[in-house]
């Protein structure tokens, strides 16, 4: 189990990269609505604007998604139910919220999960 202290470093670095995150959005979707406005003069220059903005879009949505899980694992301090693992409700290790955060499995479990979803 995570003690006290633990869990407030981690909801720490999960707030900061929470704000790193809607400032990442919030830049990326400015410069999208910048891009629209921009007068492409030739087809190479609309590829390269294209490209970007795919690039941008992919790049939005992993961010989303990553900003839907530091919010479900804030939740979870709340709840004092982070570092439960979703499917045996046993710790996650220390070790593992330290390389993923917001991680909602064991490694076991994780393994498990990603079979299933095969």
């Amino acid at each position: 189990m995570l003690t006290e202290d633990e869990i407030e470093m981690f909801k720490t670095q999960l707030l900061q990269r929470k704000i790193r995150i809607q400032k990442n959005l919030k830049d990326t979707a400015s410069e999208l609505d910048g891009m629209m406005e921009l007068e492409l003069n030739d087809e190479g220059d609309y590829a390269a604007a294209t490209a970007d903005s795919i690039v941008d879009s992919a790049i939005l949505v992993q961010q989303r998604k990553e900003l839907n899980e530091i919010e479900t694992a804030l939740d979870k301090i709340e709840n004092h139910t982070y570092g439960i693992c979703e499917m045996c409700e046993e710790p996650i290790g220390r070790a593992r919220l330290e390389v993923k955060i917001f991680a909602r499995f064991c490694i076991t479990c994780r393994q498990i999960n990603e079979k299933a979803q095969r």
